[in-house]
């Protein structure tokens, strides 16, 4: 499997596709019809991809911001002129409700999946004295209590739609990057399944999370929560360092350390329907040139 460069999320009916700095946000109209829109995201400093770790922590951030700025933009479409909306793209208004989302977004992760785990565990103190054991424990209940979410969110009708886009936009990057034409054929047989995916991004930053907390050391709980917390984006920029080798490497240490995150995807995406693949087709299209990328390879394959 070859590395492409490009790298997605599911939106609200729709596929938002990236590749350097294009974005592109495929949607499908409440008429039928495929709307994309594409522009350009800030161009990042060169320095940052040069330091492991820190470039982990500015793309996790930045992906935060593009990724809520396309999922306003697909939700736009439903209750407005999408010409009418082009215009609003870069409204003070919007970018304020962007970032006061993204606070409460993040505010609420925080809360359900680092203060919850820690108080919960604090329970087992009784039982449980090494500090390794329940920075262990800690760490199992924060992964039930995020499969849970999953699973109760993706009993909904509207975030079963966005899980199998989910799996449109998975499908679509390892179709191009099996070295397959990106047909409707080919990217209806391709996997749903990828390990640059952020649900895998998220259960490596669990596991790291539990190593890390480990070290931590005061008799004051609300110190210990304090320091779990700051330490999040370090353990983000770590967690990326490991999703950015897991997605160029062909390993099968890596690829074994990938299953879980993989196996976690099952939950995370659906398959597709034919519609939904033709969305993550005309999104791919907008900031990739997949031709000229497979003939880098070694040519396409028009039987594939």
């Amino acid at each position: 499997m070859a590395y492409s460069g490009i790298g997605g999320q599911a939106v609200m009916e729709g596929v938002m596709m990236r590749c350097d700095r294009d974005v592109a946000v495929a949607v499908r109209l409440t008429d039928g019809t495929i709307h994309v829109d594409k522009k350009k995201v800030k161009e990042k400093p060169d320095w940052v991809e040069k330091v492991p770790i820190v470039r982990g922590i500015y793309n996790f951030f930045h992906s935060l911001v593009v990724g809520m700025g396309a999922l306003f933009d697909s939700s736009a479409y439903f209750d407005e002129d999408p010409n009418e909306k082009k215009d609003k793209v870069n409204d003070k208004k919007e970018t304020l409700e962007i970032g006061g989302t993204l606070l409460i977004s993040f505010a609420l992760a925080i809360g359900i999946f680092v203060a919850i785990p820690f108080y919960l565990s604090g329970f087992l103190n009784k039982w449980i004295t090494s500090p390794e054991i329940l920075a262990f424990a800690e760490g199992v209940v924060r992964l039930i209590i995020f499969l849970l979410y999953v699973w109760i969110i993706g009993k909904t009708e509207d975030i079963r739609r966005v899980f199998m886009y989910h799996g449109a936009e998975h499908k679509c990057i390892n179709c191009i990057e099996d070295g397959k034409d990106l047909t409707l054929e080919n990217v209806r047989s391709s996997s749903r399944f990828h390990k640059r995916c952020g649900t895998s991004f998220i259960f490596i930053v669990f596991i790291i999370s539990i190593f890390v907390f480990m070290f931590i050391r005061s008799d004051i709980r609300l110190v210990q929560l304090g320091m779990r917390i700051l330490l999040m984006p370090l353990i983000a920029g770590i967690s990326y360092e490991f999703i950015r080798l897991a997605g160029r490497s062909n390993n099968p240490i890596v690829g074994l350390l990938s299953l879980p995150g993989l196996w976690i995807q099952r939950l995370t995406t659906k398959e597709p329907d034919d519609d939904m693949i033709r969305v993550g087709i005309a999104s791919v299209e907008a900031v990739f040139d997949w031709k000229k990328f497979l003939e880098k390879q070694g040519g396409t394959d028009e039987k594939k």
